[in-house]
């Protein structure tokens, strides 16, 4: 597929109750010229078996030995083609038009990111993390940390970034670490130039059981110690 605009890179682990519905927001975008970059990364239920269902040849599948969300996302910016890449999550979603609206700021005003709204869902609870009423442009690091409310709120997956720029400074997600975001999306926000927020879109988050975000066991424990450095 040529002329690729965002390379949407979706790293999965058993993740069969929530695949269909994360991949249905994003094969039924409005935004047509994506790839989509489904590395499956050891999964032991059925979610190998939900990826063969879909008959788009705009995804790719790697299955690989499970070595963590980050070695995953790692793949998946090493062999993107688009101008932009993007993250969502193998238990969330996102609006149908949500890259659309975000390829279409990122090129108007000519930005390395565009950053959408975010709301958490938890069973039948609802709330908004991060809520754009207007087009905000931002090209210095503090402010676009402040926007982004980094470090509380250091996701990836509701941001697309200019591709070539990634790997001009060889950003990658280290390795073995849960708390990845917190590092990558600083370096991200540093290197990367300006920033443009884009109202009315959303990535929805759902916070599952079992999730890296909430566990509190040993490891998640020193690892956002770390992450916070």
């Amino acid at each position: 597929m040529h002329n690729i605009k965002i390379s949407i890179i979706v790293p999965i682990y058993n993740s069969e109750k929530f695949l269909s519905r994360c991949l249905n927001s994003i094969v039924n975008q409005t935004l047509k010229e994506i790839e989509i970059i489904c590395i499956n990364d050891g999964s032991t239920d059925k979610s190998g078996e939900i990826l063969k269902e879909y008959n788009d040849n705009r995804i790719k599948i790697i299955n690989k030995e499970n070595g963590g969300q980050s070695s995953a996302r790692n793949i998946g910016i090493d062999i993107a083609k688009g101008e932009y890449i993007g993250f969502v999550d193998s238990d969330d979603w996102v609006d149908l038009d949500f890259f659309e609206k975000l390829y279409s700021a990122a090129k108007k005003y000519d930005t390395d990111i565009a950053a959408g709204g975010i709301i958490r869902l938890h069973k039948f609870n609802k709330k908004y993390q991060l809520k754009f009423d207007k087009e905000i442009i931002a090209s210095d690091f503090r402010e676009k940390l402040l926007i982004c409310d980094v470090p509380d709120k250091s996701y990836v997956w509701n941001k697309i970034y200019r591709l070539n720029k990634i790997k001009q400074y060889n950003l990658k997600f280290i390795e073995g670490k849960i708390f990845e975001d917190v590092v990558f999306t600083p370096q991200v926000l540093y290197n990367l130039n300006t920033l443009v927020t884009v109202p009315d879109i959303y990535y929805y988050y759902w916070r599952r059981s079992g999730s890296t975000v909430i566990l509190r066991n040993k490891k998640a424990y020193l690892d956002g110690c770390w992450a916070k450095k």
